[in-house]
């Protein structure tokens, strides 16, 4: 008698790595919108003294979003359950990244748009990638 099993839940590299990117592609254009949007309504991007120029969103954006992708490809093949490893450090680590804008030589409405960007790269990207990886 034989016994049919289920496969295993697999991550296709590919799926992942477009879908990663095409996250990266997206979560930088939205960084970059939401810092031009808090200048339009008259929110410094100085941070001690000196300003972060809109461009510099997109490109922190695209360099720790391809970070992440690299860390869900790592997990992909070593953990055992890569989707909720990816989700729960990702997670922790947006909340590390928000240690820095709470302690910037800025006003505190720069302080919280630097935080709201970091959210808005972490909404968009975390759940493509997450969503790509084997639960």
């Amino acid at each position: 008698m034989s016994v049919l099993t289920a496969p295993a839940a697999t991550t296709r590299t590919s799926s992942l790595v477009l879908g990663g990117l095409a996250a990266t592609v997206v979560a930088s254009l939205a960084t970059s919108a939401v810092a031009a949007a808090g200048l339009v309504v008259g929110i410094s991007l100085d941070v001690s003294g000196a300003p972060i120029p809109v461009p510099g969103f997109a490109s922190l954006t695209a360099i720790f979003s391809v970070i992440g992708l690299v860390l869900a490809l790592v997990l992909a093949r070593t953990a055992r359950s890569p989707r909720t490893a990816f989700v729960r450090t990702t997670v922790v680590l947006t909340a590390l990244s928000l240690v820095p804008d709470v302690i910037a030589d800025a006003a505190i409405s720069t302080r919280l748009l630097l935080m709201v960007t970091h959210l808005v790269a972490a909404a968009i990207v975390i759940p493509v990638i997450a969503r790509r990886l084997a639960a």
